[in-house]
């Protein structure tokens, strides 16, 4: 681990960017350029002396998630992030397989979208941000963990509680879709992939699953048009419309509804109350491709 270089690098970078840059407002007059330390701790979520005494040399060396965080609230492109990697001790890892690590330009978007749905996912339908709206209408997805981050392994693991956000009819499509989307992932992504474990691990355990990955369809596309069900607001139509990086490893969707439509209406009324409108367990379900 080099502490200087990383060092360096992590003061170059908080001074190169500005509150608007990562979505946040002006703040009290500022007597440096760049953000604060506990600016890019809070976008980081990490504290503010942990990524304090990175800066100042004398912090433990950070793990692969920790680093994830800091290339994501940084805005680091992929050579930058992969080159904190390395002065931090670390290989650089695979394109598709790091973990919080989200685009920047996927960011710059997600950050001025303060009154609409919206999130970015991974290529196994896990969230990597969401903003209030997207979080009061599916749920806190930082409340979940491990494989039940991924929409694919939660509609054939868990049916009961993800499968409650979309109609009954449209379960069938949903199901075909996942497996065709996680299909297309794990082409992109290899046999050696967190791709190819999900699919390994959904196949041993789900025959609804097993049935339709062995039909070979494959498919990585989002609909126009869906029905979300809210346990509070009832049932809402929004269209979606999906931006993806130039790889196809990551997804900013956005849903919205027609202007002053009773489903905007529901939307508006979800943005109003927070999160807190969403009782009980998370019930965070990606929208499906």
């Amino acid at each position: 681990m080099d502490r200087d270089a990383l060092a360096d690098f992590l003061v170059r970078h908080r001074a190169a960017l500005a509150p608007a840059d990562v979505g946040l407002g002006p703040g009290a007059r500022r007597r440096t350029p760049g953000l604060r330390r506990e600016e890019v701790a809070q976008l980081a979520t990490m504290s503010t002396d942990y990524y304090t005494r990175l800066e100042q040399r004398r912090g433990p060396q950070p793990s692969t998630q920790m680093l994830a965080a800091i290339a994501r609230a940084l805005r680091m492109t992929p050579d930058e992030r992969d080159y904190l990697f390395r002065v931090a001790g670390h290989s650089a890892p695979e394109r598709f397989a790091v973990e919080g690590y989200v685009a920047p330009a996927l960011m710059r978007v997600l950050d001025r979208l303060h009154d609409t749905p919206a999130m970015i996912l991974s290529p196994l339908e896990e969230p990597l941000v969401q903003n209030d709206p997207a979080r009061a209408l599916f749920g806190d997805a930082d409340l979940l963990s491990g494989w039940e981050r991924s929409a694919i392994y939660s509609w054939f693991q868990d049916p009961e509680q993800a499968r409650t956000v979309y109609p009954l009819e449209a379960h069938a499509h949903h199901s075909r879709a996942r497996v065709a989307s996680l299909r297309a992932a794990y082409g992109s992504m290899g046999p050696q992939s967190r791709a190819a474990e999900l699919a390994e691990l959904l196949h041993a355990r789900n025959a609804e699953f097993a049935q339709l990955w062995d039909s070979q369809v494959v498919a990585r596309r989002f609909e126009d048009h869906k029905v979300v069900l809210h346990p509070q607001v009832g049932r809402i139509e929004v269209d979606c419309q999906a931006l993806l990086t130039e790889d196809a490893s990551q997804v900013l969707l956005v849903l919205t509804a027609p202007p002053h439509s009773e489903d905007a209406g529901k939307l508006d009324l979800l943005a109003t109350l927070g999160t807190q409108s969403v009782a009980g367990p998370p019930n965070w379900r990606t929208v499906s491709p």
